[in-house]
């Protein structure tokens, strides 16, 4: 870690100590190996606050990247329990904006050419200014309304170098909080850094755009912004400029009201069951309302993709809810997740029955289905399911928009719009006339199945009769006693043969005529040998094996109780 990563490492301790996280510095270690000794006092706003909150004041303060980290991970329910991906929703990009004379910089290095040979004009005033990039309106030398965002100089750099940080605060996390959920905290760093750099990247933004583009050409009440490909880059985004009003300020009749809903539940539908394709943050600043009750979708930076098997799952997710079957729903859970572990299914479908009985009391139209989605993945958490991130990042989406259709039509029916997607998907799956068809696809698979089975079966028994059959059992409890054998026998093997080397040595100061300068040759050498043989077993055991299967907390700290967030 260089000079400058240390010095960020000690500005993010004091920091976290103030907002009450010093007593994991100190579990770790920090403070000793930074060679601080005095207490940092805990702020008064942090004494009152809750984990959670906490949490979301440390980011804040810490800047743009930690700020960006929170907000990728609020959209990450199956990654954070649901008090702090609520906290980390609300967290704002506070940053002020860059001057115009270092965009102008940015344009020219990114695109190779001088602004006002690529531009008409560009506003010195940004339309927006956030912590990755800032948005500029301008006009093209052939007179067109844009919009270019720009990246902000150097950002790139400063999130690649708060992220070795970042990663070497998770390994000291790890060390001092056994127990960190389902995603440690070094898998969360991964996941924010494919996240980020995704988003940094404008070229896959783009493509995002075109896509939609693509998708939605044959639906007149949807917008979406082309993309001026002779003036983007990786890090230069232009677009058409869409002239319209903020879908929480635009003023609207109860009958336009109703029309926009419509739409809004039209459009999400057709991206999650025609398209596969959906908008990852349809929050109502990403959404403009134009002249005619026309819709207009900005900021692709976060998408989703769903397979076909996806949207069927989806399909058949929401049924089993309907119908409050807790079995079918705990086993497509199960079946579309990674288990951490052998999970309870039983004690996971039972506790999925008592949540289906207290959200689904009465009919769909009253369920809230923010706090369903949300308790279900706390239960899949709990019972140690990794849920894909697909689904994660759907469920924030439908939040959102759900959220949207309440202000604007509450008494919009949303299964009397859904049900026909559903039916045609549906319909699809089980067309035996479609030979690509669900319906034949599984008719194969069953066919394929009833042909190996009696081979299967038969080649078992074969085995049992024979003595060949064979089980094989892998536990992680079992491959961590192989490797703490493994390694002791290496330490024990090396031990003996410095030990033979020191009673070599001292035999041969005694007894051996080999001497230069009086000095005993083979006795030193002997000596040498064995003192670098335990250096070197020393050095491995502390450190080779800590970054490997064994925990870090295996030297930094001593052994003490399981701790758990708070």
């Amino acid at each position: 870690m260089l000079l400058q990563d240390l010095n960020r490492v000690r500005q993010i301790g004091v920091i976290a100590a103030r907002h009450g996280f010093g007593e994991w510095l100190e579990r770790a270690g920090l403070w000793r190996q930074l060679g601080r000794r005095e207490k940092v006092e805990v702020s008064p706003e942090a004494q009152r606050a809750s984990t959670a909150r906490r949490f979301r004041m440390l980011l804040n303060d810490l800047g743009p990247t930690f700020v960006k980290l929170g907000q990728i991970l609020s959209t990450r329910a199956d990654l954070l329990p649901a008090e702090y991906i609520e906290e980390l929703a609300t967290l704002q990009d506070n940053v002020e904006p860059v001057p115009v004379e270092d965009v102008y910089t940015q344009i020219r290095g990114s695109l190779g050419r001088e602004v006002d040979e690529l531009f008409k004009q560009i506003d010195p005033q940004p339309l927006a200014a956030a912590s990755i990039a800032q948005v500029h309106r301008a006009v093209t030398m052939e007179g067109e309304e844009v919009v270019v965002k720009v990246q902000r100089p150097g950002i790139a750099e400063q999130i690649d170098s708060d992220l070795v940080v970042l990663r070497s605060l998770a390994r000291l996390l790890e060390a001092v909080v056994e127990e960190t959920g389902i995603y440690s905290p070094t898998g969360i760093i991964d996941e924010f850094d494919r996240a980020i750099h995704e988003e940094l990247d404008f070229v896959h933004e783009a493509s995002n755009i075109r896509s939609f583009l693509e998708n939605n050409r044959n639906r007149p009440y949807m917008k979406i912004p082309r993309v001026y490909d002779g003036l983007s880059s990786r890090t230069v985004l232009t677009m058409e400029f869409v002239r319209g009003v903020k879908i929480s300020q635009a003023e609207l009749s109860p009958e336009d009201r109703r029309e926009v809903a419509g739409h809004i539940l039209d459009a999400s539908f057709r991206q999650l069951f025609e398209d596969g394709l959906f908008h990852g943050d349809p929050h109502p600043g990403n959404l403009l309302v134009l002249e005619g009750n026309r819709l207009a979708l900005l900021d692709f930076g976060v998408v989703g993709r769903l397979s076909r098997a996806m949207q069927e799952t989806l399909v058949m997710l929401a049924l089993a809810v309907a119908l409050k079957d807790s079995d079918s729903v705990a086993r497509i859970l199960y079946r579309v997740g990674v288990p951490d572990a052998r999970a309870n299914l039983v004690g996971f479908r039972d506790d999925i029955e008592g949540l289906l009985g207290r959200h689904l009391p009465m009919t769909l139209g009253q369920v809230d289905a923010r706090s369903l989605m949300r308790e279900l993945l706390d239960l899949a958490v709990k019972y140690r399911i990794r849920i894909p991130k697909e689904y994660a990042l759907l469920s924030r989406a439908s939040v959102s928009t759900e959220g949207m259709l309440r202000s604007l039509y509450p008494e919009l029916n949303i299964l009397e719009v859904a049900m026909p997607y559903a039916k045609e998907l549906l319909a699809d799956r089980y067309d035996p006339s479609q030979l690509q068809g669900g319906l034949m696809r599984t008719l194969l698979r069953f066919q394929s199945l009833a042909q190996d089975l009696p081979t299967q079966l038969s080649q078992i028994l074969l085995d049992l009769e024979s003595g060949k059959f064979s089980v094989t059992v892998r536990a992680e409890q079992f491959d961590k006693l192989n490797d703490n054998l493994r390694s002791a026998a290496i330490v024990m093997f090396m031990g003996l043969c410095a030990c033979g080397l020191i009673v070599g040595a001292f035999i041969s100061f005694a007894q051996t005529p080999w001497h230069y300068h009086g000095l005993p040759v083979l006795g030193l050498l002997g000596i040498i040998l064995s003192a670098a043989i335990f250096g070197a077993v020393f050095t491995w055991y502390l450190f080779g094996r800590s970054f490997g299967k064994v925990r870090v907390s295996r030297w930094l700290t001593k052994k003490r109780p399981s701790h758990r967030k708070g």
